[in-house]
């Protein structure tokens, strides 16, 4: 059987995309393997929203061309947003490169390397191409892709209920690399998940470029829900299921009945991952976010209101074109005021063909990092301190199985979606709900000892 490696950068999203991916490439008679130097097809499934991602991929590419030297009916392939974004120059930038499959052609991906495969079988040529460039945009793919769902499922798995984003922040290439907002109707949602927990699965992410922005062109309010809180509510309904996430919301969509949805819907966890980007309204204005920082505590101070141990993790730019000693402030004192349980931050970094791309007044990359050191320094101290709040109290975790970095430990979640580690029998306990008593905190990691009825 062919053996495909496929490896994954970028958000949750290409996770999901790629797991999807590699469920069709086992219907069709592959095996997935871990390892590249037993492949015959390597697949790099790419980001766009970071030059620092896409320098990866490239560099990861051209490091495994090596395997072609032994293999020359290999085939390697780019799927996702650097290939969406950059097409046919990948080809030319990249020798050994036989695919380019964007963000609308998953769903082919298959079909063009098994023609690849055929077409290289049939040559016996050493350091033969046969190069395929697919990027054009497909309404259809969004559901057809969506449709492949059986697999053996982790305990966790993530749900895609819409693609693509009309928001077109300055900064991001993202509208450009995946197309409009396309929303899944809620029923097929609903049987996704049914399927999922069905399958073993006890928590689901619900995920959309703006998550909460969902099925807004598509579907009607219903007393005064949006799609999203009805959609929210149908999942919640989902026998078996225990835990539902989303992510990543935008102020915008940020509604009272999202915030109300909190305080009737106790499968949601006590965790929001919302991006607030910036603290300054000027550079917020600039970013084409269309609200105001103050805006953004609000809906933070709201939602503690509403769940008063709800944890908010955020994304932040620092060193936006522009952005000032006066502006960075302003940022630094929202996360002080916020108390972010985790904040990943960002260097702005130029993207190509976006609008903040051609914006004077960019600056040096000592600043950014200057910026980007003393904003972590900041947040590492709120995060490490309130982690240390948890040692003594009993925390309920749903047990993920064997941790990543000690397969002798295991590990788990809490609600607020703190990983902790802890002793056990992952055959009795994963996929289970139980109290565990943390014990010690080390940075953003928690130890504790289940506490287990008989």
């Amino acid at each position: 059987m062919p053996r495909v490696y496929l490896r994954t950068y970028g958000c949750q999203m290409n996770e999901r995309d790629s797991e999807q991916v590699a469920q069709m490439f086992v219907e069709r008679g592959f095996t997935i393997t871990e390892e590249s130097e037993d492949a015959d097809v390597i697949l790099l499934n790419t980001c766009s929203v970071r030059d620092q991602a896409e320098q990866k991929a490239l560099g990861n590419m051209r490091h495994l061309g090596k395997h072609r030297r032994h293999r020359p009916n290999l085939v390697y392939g780019f799927m996702g947003c650097m290939a969406q974004s950059r097409g046919q120059d990948l080809i030319k930038d990249v020798p050994h490169l036989d695919l380019v499959a964007g963000t609308q052609k998953y769903h082919r991906v298959v079909d063009h390397v098994e023609e690849i495969i055929r077409k290289k079988e049939a040559a016996q040529m050493d350091d033969l191409r046969f190069p395929i460039v697919d990027i054009d945009e497909e309404e259809e793919s969004q559901n057809t892709i969506s449709s492949h769902v059986d697999k053996n499922f982790q305990i966790s798995e993530f749900v895609s209920i819409m693609q693509g984003c009309n928001m077109k922040c300055s900064f991001c290439i993202v509208p450009y690399t995946r197309g409009g907002e396309r929303a899944r109707p809620i029923q097929d949602i609903v049987d996704e998940c049914q399927r999922l927990v069905d399958s073993g699965v006890r928590e689901v992410t619900l995920l959309g470029q703006i998550v909460n922005l969902y099925g807004r062109h598509e579907f009607p309010k219903v007393d005064g829900k949006s799609p999203f809180v009805q959609l929210l509510e149908a999942v919640h309904e989902v026998d078996g299921l225990e835990r539902i996430r989303f992510t990543s919301p935008h102020p915008i969509g940020y509604k009272e009945d999202v915030i109300h949805a909190f305080s009737y819907l106790p499968k949601l966890v006590d965790h929001v991952h919302f991006p607030m980007q910036s603290g300054s309204d000027r550079i917020l204005k600039k970013m084409r976010r269309p609200y105001k920082a103050q805006r953004f505590i609000d809906i933070c101070d709201q939602m503690k209101a509403v769940r008063p141990n709800i944890a908010i993790s955020t994304d932040i730019i620092v060193g936006f074109p522009g952005e000032t000693e006066e502006d960075y402030l302003m940022t630094k004192a929202a996360v002080e005021h916020v108390q972010f349980d985790q904040a990943f931050i960002f260097r702005y970094s130029p993207r190509k063909d976006t609008p903040a791309a051609e914006m004077e007044d960019q600056l040096p990359e000592r600043v950014k990092e200057e910026r980007n050191q003393d904003l972590l320094k900041l947040v590492n101290e709120i995060v490490g301190r309130k982690n240390e709040e948890h040692v003594g109290t009993i925390q309920q975790v749903l047990c993920e199985g064997p941790s990543r970095y000690n397969k002798e430990r295991l590990s788990g979640r809490t609600g607020t979606n703190r990983i902790v580690i802890f002793d056990g029998d992952a055959e009795r306990m994963a996929g289970k709900l139980f109290d565990v008593k943390i014990t010690e905190s080390t940075g953003y990691t928690l130890y504790g000892d289940p506490v287990l009825s008989d």
